[in-house]
């Protein structure tokens, strides 16, 4: 949350040819959002149902794909029910100093894109990231555009 996930993978939509871009949050839109075993389940089933639905359209090249991936084990079920093998995969975890982050959450709470709790929940996951395996790119200083250029420099066909 706050690292610029949303924004560069758009931008990468429109930089990369024949690409569609998923936003794991748009397959968990409900309002109020229940976090459950069962919820938890289903939303994984919808992010791979449509990962593979893309994989097997022969119109896109490049499917990217963006969400708060802070544990392993979400990222290992993901690319475990992924039909890989036309593919290559790319994950990647953009991240950002605490004082960044701090930063850029509290700029989207007082504008009310986001409620202040956000901020100490993004902060204690911080941490997480660096156990993940997963190619690390640090947005701290960098525009969008420059971490967009950044990742499609290696064109892989699914970029998580």
């Amino acid at each position: 949350m706050g690292v610029g996930k949303s924004t560069v993978c758009q931008l990468m939509k429109k930089k990369l040819n024949n690409s569609v871009f998923l936003d794991g949050d748009w397959c968990w839109d409900a309002h109020p959002l229940q976090v459950n075993e069962e919820t938890k389940k289903m939303v994984l089933q919808n992010i791979c149902f449509l990962l593979n639905q893309f994989i097997h359209c022969s119109a896109y090249q490049n499917i990217i794909f963006c969400w708060v991936l802070h544990e392993q084990s979400i990222i290992d079920s993901l690319v475990a029910n992924l039909d890989k093998a036309d593919c290559e995969i790319r994950i990647i975890s953009l991240i950002c100093s605490e004082p960044v982050l701090r930063t850029r959450l509290m700029s989207d709470v007082n504008t009310g894109k986001r409620s202040a709790d956000v901020i100490e929940r993004s902060c204690k996951r911080l941490s997480n990231y660096t156990a993940l395996r997963t190619e690390k790119i640090n947005t701290d200083g960098k525009t969008p555009q420059a971490i967009a250029d950044e990742i499609i420099m290696v064109q892989p066909s699914v970029i998580l």
